[in-house]
Order: C-alpha cells, then structure tokens, then sequence
C-alpha cells in the first residue's frame, strides 16, 4: 500500500538519499521515492506509518503522514468495494 510522508528540511539531493535509505530499511518497504522541493517522500509497500516516521527521525528529519487527497480517497473506496465484492462472491 503506498504512503506519502510529509518530511521537513530535505534541501539537497543528499538529503533524499538518505531519507530514501533509511526507508529502504524498514521491513516491507519495496521502494522509497523523495522529492525535496515538495517535501515530501512517497513510499511503496506494506509496512506500519509509524516504522515510517521513526525511520525518518533516526535519519534525522521530522515527518508526518501526508493526508490522503480527494480523489485517493475515492480510489481506496473503490478499491475497497471491489475487493468486498470479490469476496463475497468466493464464499
């Protein structure tokens, strides 16, 4: 499942590094994606937020969960309808 994290003070390509690293670390974690100029790092896998955050603060920077938009929240809706339907059929 992807997360974005909000992450403050990434100024430098060297900064993404290491935020994408110690990402990389966390268990489940397949890719870490960190763009400094939006402050932000997108993560794909399946893994607990807070494995996340703490990573993040260990690698020293601070970061939060970044709020699902509008339409990824209608996405996981649909996506969650789906996969009830798709179970409900298999019963």
């Amino acid at each position: 499942m992807p997360t974005t994290l909000r992450v403050e003070d990434m100024s430098c390509d060297g900064c993404e590094d290491i935020v994408e690293n110690a990402l990389e670390e966390v268990t489940g974690v397949e890719s870490a994606s960190a763009d400094q100029e939006a402050g932000t790092v997108y993560v794909e896998g399946d893994t607990d937020v807070e494995d996340l955050l703490d990573a993040v603060d260990y690698a020293g920077y601070s970061a939060d969960l970044q709020p699902k938009t509008e339409s990824e929240t209608d996405e996981t809706s649909e996506e969650e309808a789906k996969a009830a339907e798709t179970s409900e059929s298999e019963e």
